[in-house]
């Protein structure tokens, strides 16, 4: 009857390491639509891989014969404590810091470190928690950020913008930080240098600033290129 214990247990596995790996999958879409660097392919591996060594570790620690000569005490769940710590490696990896001073993938980071904790929870046997936890992260995600962006207090509806313009005479620079904070753009940080080389007195001005999301970047950038003495725009959206 061995051989039936065997495919039980080999069935359950296999059960397990498919559960992983689709609920893997719905944050794996979640990164792709939003075109980050973290997707399918990466989170059903993390996922999938996570839970084979949750399983390895908890078999082990109760498959292990005991001696008499030796004391063994294992923790069935010490290889999953070593991916919780080993993932950051991978997190790591995906988080940038721009020229303008920007960071982003924190958020993707965060998900690898999710999808090791979906291999883990599925690896011991937690269907259910996992489930709900890919659940409560898509729905926030997806679903209670954006409306908040949307409704929620004025600071969360700000959008971080990065501005470089060109621009005649120093006294306009004045006028365009004046205008600028008429119409609800927060200035957080500002350089100013001078152009060389050039015929007319050109000043180079790099602006940090909030403003609100309904401002898109074609309509921030038309409203500043009407200004006189706006020679050139480079504009950015930083979130």
């Amino acid at each position: 009857m061995e051989w039936l214990v065997v495919d039980d247990f080999s069935l359950e596995i296999f059960f397990r390491l498919l559960v992983a790996a689709t609920l893997s999958l719905i944050i794996g879409i979640e990164r792709e639509l939003k075109k980050k660097p973290v997707g399918l392919k990466t989170s059903l591996v993390i996922a999938t891989f996570s839970c084979l060594l949750t399983i390895i570790s908890i078999e082990t620690a109760y498959t292990t014969p005991a001696r008499d000569d030796i004391n063994i005490t294992m923790d069935p769940l010490r290889l999953a404590a070593q991916i919780v710590s080993g993932i950051g490696f991978l997190g790591a990896g995906v988080i940038l810091r721009k020229e303008n001073n920007s960071i982003t993938g924190l958020t993707t980071a965060a998900m690898i470190w999710g999808a090791a904790a979906i291999g883990i929870a599925v690896g011991a046997g937690f269907y259910i928690q996992a489930f709900m936890t890919v659940l409560i992260v898509v729905l926030g995600i997806e679903v209670l950020a954006p409306l908040l962006f949307k409704i929620g207090p004025k600071r969360l509806r700000m959008r971080e913008v990065s501005l470089t313009i060109l621009a005649e005479h120093a006294v306009n620079i004045k006028n365009l930080l004046d205008y600028m904070r008429q119409n609800d753009m927060h200035i957080e940080n500002l350089c100013i240098r001078d152009v060389a080389d050039s015929e007319t007195s050109l000043h180079e001005v790099d602006v940090r600033f909030s403003t609100v999301r309904t401002n898109n970047t074609l309509e921030l950038y038309n409203r500043l290129h009407e200004l006189s003495y706006v020679k050139k725009i480079k504009i950015e959206y930083l979130d």
